[in-house]
């Protein structure tokens, strides 16, 4: 009994020591959302496992740091997925920040604003909006501020880098279905404040209307998607591997023959489980995970 007390408390310990401090994204009422009234809501785990938040109206940042000395400099902003009514804050979000910084990378995993859920089901909601064939018409509204909190997570990261321990050129961002609109969507129309230096989106719901041009300095991009993806998401990925490729500019895809939608950090027992290490992989190669 006192052995399995001491197991949980070391458990415990080591979950603490991931997530160690939320930050309001905005110093006020988040821009273009002043009106917005309703009350954030959590669901700590529903039937499908998924720890989901909802109704978010103030974008936050949760830090999770690597152990003392650990630390390489390059810093990630994980924008977890659901439809722009919901966020995985787990399988897409928290998962992914404790595995990467096992390998040095300081964490930021952002909340960004999303389309307002009027009951207490955001994913049957949002499931239900699938369904429809015109997902995004619910959503439409919402899809530019959680842009905007992409572009605005990226730009405090490195406004606050010395902070952090991070290296402001050394700042990416990674997201998941629609997070991956934001990550993906942070390569386009950038400044020197919220330019990412690398982006990983992963089965990415990126529309040819959100698509523009690359520019001359788009950052490297690394794309992840399995080819029996039930939204058909594929095509997406493709694309913007495509127009990278075409660019002359650094681009990775992994277009895995299984994994459905949304597997994030699931254990499938499919090569999908070890998607991350070919990010860090990549990473790694393109100079990421090297000492300041």
């Amino acid at each position: 009994m006192l052995s399995r007390k001491l197991l949980l408390l070391s458990f415990l310990l080591i979950s603490f020591s991931y997530a160690q401090q939320v930050i309001s994204l905005y110093p006020g009422a988040a821009p273009g959302s002043e009106k917005w009234d309703w009350k954030e809501g959590f669901i700590p785990m529903n039937s499908n496992g998924l720890e989901i938040a909802y109704n978010v109206v103030n974008p936050t940042l949760t830090v999770f740091k690597p152990e003392a000395g650990k630390a390489n400099g390059t810093a990630v902003v994980i924008c977890p997925g659901g439809g722009f009514m919901l966020l995985s804050m787990n399988t897409e979000g928290t998962d992914v920040a404790k595995a990467l910084v096992k390998k040095g990378i300081t964490c930021f995993v952002l909340k960004y604003r999303l389309a307002h859920v009027t009951g207490n089901d955001p994913f049957a909601e949002m499931m239900k909006a699938i369904q429809t064939g015109d997902p995004e018409k619910k959503m439409q509204a919402a899809i530019p501020l959680s842009i905007a909190d992409g572009k605005a997570a990226i730009a405090y990261v490195r406004s606050h880098a010395s902070e952090y321990g991070v290296d402001p050129k050394k700042i990416g961002i990674t997201g998941f279905s629609a997070g991956g609109t934001v990550t993906a969507s942070s390569a386009f129309g950038y400044d020197a404040a919220n330019r990412p230096d690398f982006v990983a989106p992963v089965y990415a719901f990126m529309p040819p209307e959100l698509i523009g041009k690359v520019a001359a300095d788009a950052p490297p991009m690394f794309l992840v998607v399995a080819s029996d993806d039930q939204l058909n998401l594929q095509t997406h990925s493709i694309t913007l591997y495509t127009k990278w490729n075409e660019s002359k500019k650094p681009v990775e895809l992994h277009a895995y023959t299984k994994g459905g939608h949304g597997f994030g950090m699931r254990t499938q027992k499919i090569p999908t489980d070890s998607w991350i290490d070919r990010f860090t992989d990549w990473m790694g190669m393109m100079g990421f995970l090297g000492n300041k």
